[in-house]
């Protein structure tokens, strides 16, 4: 699927649960279903063509299966944009803007963001970023001067991490960004970053 290029063009493509459901068979099996719960290949496709049946196991199974939108009423339309939302904000988002923007309850929302940032934490969720990439340090911490003259830290000045948390920032231009504390920013902290964030084409 070619990169979207904005929250129309999403719905555009995902207007409904069928072609969102359509869309997830394809990026999890490809043209090779397999059971999700003994990887089996042989399995049985029902009349409805959303439900499978293991040869091997004899368990039912769906797309949703063993995933975030498992036994959830909410349709995947609404989970595809969350996601677009999530990933596009780079504050982030709250469950109370995110029940605004797509006319879901809070608590829902709350559900929706619990579950994708759940995801978020996976090794399959954290594909390499791509394209052009703008990176980017800061120092957390406040400035020596603004502090109470019992509180200020002698030699702390400029990058010194004595009193101040170093992070650094990727973003790909129109896409994801991500953020990690580290110890310092030297080289070799940084091209460890690079090296396990970003493709080597991009």
């Amino acid at each position: 699927m070619a990169k979207l290029k904005g929250i129309l063009q999403l719905i555009k493509q995902f207007p409904n649960e069928e072609t969102c459901r359509k869309h997830l068979t394809q990026l999890r099996w490809g043209n090779n279903i397999s059971c999700p719960f003994c990887s089996d290949v042989k399995v049985y496709a029902f009349k409805d063509e959303k439900t499978y049946k293991c040869s091997k196991c004899k368990k039912k199974f769906n797309v949703k299966t063993n995933t975030i939108f498992e036994n959830t009423k909410i349709p995947l339309n609404v989970w595809f944009i969350a996601t677009y939302l999530l990933n596009s904000r780079k504050k982030g988002i709250s469950s109370e803007q995110l029940a605004n923007d797509l006319n879901i309850t809070q608590k829902t929302a709350w559900f929706v963001l619990h579950r994708l940032r759940e995801a978020s934490t996976t090794q399959a969720y954290d594909e390499p970023l791509q394209n052009t990439i703008e990176i980017d340090e800061t120092y957390v911490g406040g400035k020596n001067k603004n502090r109470h003259r019992n509180k200020k830290v002698r030699y702390s000045q400029g990058r010194s991490t004595k009193d101040k948390t170093p992070v650094v920032g990727l973003m790909e231009r129109g896409g994801q960004l991500r953020t990690f504390v580290v110890s310092d920013t030297r080289r070799k902290t940084l091209e460890n970053i690079i090296e396990a964030n970003v493709h080597p084409d991009a």
